[in-house]
């Protein structure tokens, strides 16, 4: 009987070397050969290589009975525990396989509109409960139905057992048939400090790479359950929207003097609408007759209007500012800090440092040309300010 066991083990070992070296090598190096292996495989998935190991366990589990005089317990467990072993290998092989139809999807120029790791997740949990149901069945040598019947009575546990996972099977099913996020996509979830690029789609978790180059992780369901902002319409529309204001002195703005319209004449972006506004008020104000002898009852031109008609041709000339998308300058409402006058447009580009250059440069040019128009920014004064009203007002009661 010993001499029997050894030849077993010695057999299986054979079969093990000869399936290794020789069956797998010839196999792996002829599918190698392959255009599909060469344009489309470029690492090992181990298949065949795990494969190859049921061939020993199953010269194990049929020449254990052939061996006489052993008991009967023995022989049963070591079958048992080879059938075992085997759907155990088989079911690492299926992940494996399953993780190459990942892999070769991920290289196709869909797969970030529509990525499946989620449902390739979902497929490896099936097929490890469909082996583990299997591997206790044959360990204690009864029917698998014998277990699934008795795991009815389970159900209510192993739904509260894998809740996490019911719920993110939904919501990654929702977010990829209505296309909600994308591998690549700027994501903004400020409630759990995220804002960034996704960089993994899973079944359980999206992963986040913030700007500040850490990663955030979020469970897949809060994606259907959370709000966020997604900015990909942002980045595929080829324009970046600047929507900035200039809080204006609300005391600096006049009626322009007939020496301040004159000197606004050298403006070349406001020739056409000085000459145009010229006409209009003109018109208008012939019109009144012996009433627009008093200036109250006139029209006239102010350097506020005159600075935004300034502004709104600016942009309209300026090389970086999209022509194609709105444009607008407009005053909001008044406020303590000044009067607010918006600047609305979009960049001619999406990327954040060319966009932040682009916007600093218009505001650049506006604060600096403000003074032309006899207009001031507003801002709450400094120690210099109250400074400068000390020495002011001293230098006032020396002189009296």
């Amino acid at each position: 009987m010993a001499g029997s066991l050894l030849l077993l083990v010695l057999l299986s070992w054979l079969a093990n070397w000869i399936t290794k070296n020789i069956l797998v090598r010839a196999v792996s190096k002829a599918f190698n050969a392959t255009p599909f292996a060469q344009q489309a495989l470029q690492q090992d998935f181990g298949i065949i290589a795990r494969l190859a190991n049921v061939v020993p366990a199953l010269v194990l589990a049929a020449g254990i009975g052939l061996i006489e005089g052993l008991p009967h317990l023995v022989v049963e467990v070591v079958r048992n525990v080879s059938n075992a072993f085997i759907v155990l290998t088989i079911a690492m092989s299926l992940s494996n396989v399953l993780t190459m139809v990942n892999s070769l999807y991920e290289r196709r120029p869909n797969s970030k509109t529509k990525p499946i790791k989620g449902y390739i997740q979902l497929l490896k949990i099936i097929v490890y409960t469909v082996a583990f149901v299997l591997m206790v069945a044959m360990l204690i040598d009864r029917s698998p139905l014998i277990l699934l019947s008795g795991m009815g009575a389970m159900m209510a546990v192993l739904l509260l057992i894998f809740q996490d996972t019911i719920l993110s099977v939904v919501a990654s099913v929702q977010i990829a048939s209505n296309d909600v996020i994308r591998v690549g996509d700027w994501v903004e979830m400020p409630q759990l400090n995220a804002d960034g690029d996704v960089i993994d789609i899973a079944l359980h978790t999206v992963k986040i790479q913030n700007w500040d180059r850490t990663i955030t992780t979020i469970p897949t369901r809060r994606f259907m359950t959370d709000p966020f902002k997604n900015w990909r319409g942002m980045q595929q529309s080829g324009g970046r929207r600047i929507k900035r204001s200039l809080m204006i002195d609300q005391q600096s703005v006049r009626f322009l003097t007939p020496e301040e319209r004159a000197h606004l004449d050298r403006f070349r972006l406001l020739k056409d609408y000085l000459a145009e506004k010229d006409r209009d008020i003109k018109a208008w104000n012939e019109a009144l007759k012996e009433q627009g002898k008093e200036p109250v009852n006139t029209r006239r031109i102010t350097n506020l209007g005159t600075f935004r008609a300034y502004v709104q041709r600016y942009l309209q000339s300026h090389p970086r500012v999209h022509q194609g998308m709105i444009q607008m300058v407009r005053q909001l409402s008044p406020t303590p800090d000044g009067l607010p006058l918006e600047v609305y447009c979009f960049t001619n580009t999406v990327a954040w440092v060319e966009y932040e250059s682009i916007q600093a440069d218009i505001f650049d040019h506006l604060f600096a040309i403000l003074p032309e128009f006899g207009l001031r920014v507003y801002q709450h004064p400094s120690g210099l300010d109250l400074r400068q009203l000390r020495i002011e007002g001293f230098t006032a009661d020396t002189r009296e």
